[in-house]
């Protein structure tokens, strides 16, 4: 009788690569048009002004200026301040 499982031991011994998600760029900070602020998967923040949301629900910025974090109605929404 063998003592060790034959090949099927190490199956399920795999870790998926992390994603990169979460802020990438916080209040208060500058940012350019085009830079991405948000990474998330669903919408754990909605765009603002001058934010966009990508397919991958991506939030990045549409024009120079400031980032601004704010709560309206219990949902959390980017926005960026031009300067």
């Amino acid at each position: 009788m063998a003592h060790t499982k034959a090949q099927g031991a190490v199956k399920g011994n795999r870790d998926s690569i992390a994603k990169r998600l979460g802020v990438k760029v916080y209040g208060g900070q500058n940012v350019s048009a085009g830079n991405i602020i948000v990474r998330q998967k669903g919408t754990k923040f909605y765009p603002g002004k001058n934010v966009s949301m990508g397919k991958d629900f991506t939030l990045f910025s549409l024009a120079q200026g400031k980032v601004s974090f704010k709560t309206l109605r219990g949902k959390k929404f980017v926005e960026v301040l031009a300067a």
